[in-house]
């Protein structure tokens, strides 16, 4: 499907919207916290700590791109830190494999430092094409992230399931 611009007044951040289907196979460790009161800094610390063992995940296809699936309501939250895998196997002490099957998301670009405007903008665009957000069945939103240590700012990319 053909993307769409949202222009944010705030800081005249242009987003890129668009529709793809895509199935996951990952490998990580969570953090399930209270919510909103722990976030971001749970996150944020998951990360780091996943990223000091990055290198225990084998098959992996890249070790740069941080993969970041959750399950939210008002009360609690459940975070990951992932890499994407070819193969669900010799999953390190500690951590967990599992697959998010073939699923349509709303996908939006953004960066670590715009991802709250990032999110305004996809809801925005779901809400103006007709789109809903689906729920947990067999789904989950995604957070990824594009690593590179010397950048002050990261590209990442939402990824929200849709029907």
């Amino acid at each position: 499907m053909r993307g769409w611009t949202v222009m944010q007044p705030k800081n005249i951040a242009t987003f890129e919207c668009e529709v793809i289907q895509k199935e996951f196979k990952l490998i990580g460790q969570s953090i399930t916290v209270n919510f909103p009161d722990s976030f971001p800094d749970a996150a944020i610390k998951l990360q780091k700590d996943f990223f000091n063992r990055v290198d225990e995940v084998h098959n992996t296809k890249s070790k740069e791109v941080l993969f970041s699936p959750y399950m939210c309501n008002e009360i609690i939250a459940t975070y990951f830190a992932c890499l994407e895998v070819d193969e669900i196997d010799k999953i390190p002490e500690g951590m967990i494999g599992f697959k998010l099957p073939m699923t349509k998301y709303a996908k939006i670009s953004c960066s670590n430092k715009t991802i709250s405007e990032g999110y305004d903008a996809v809801f925005a665009w779901m809400k103006e094409h007709g789109y809903k957000q689906r729920w947990f069945d067999h789904s989950s939103p995604v957070e990824i992230y594009y690593i590179d240590e010397n950048a002050l700012e990261e590209t990442a990319e939402i990824l929200i399931p849709i029907y």
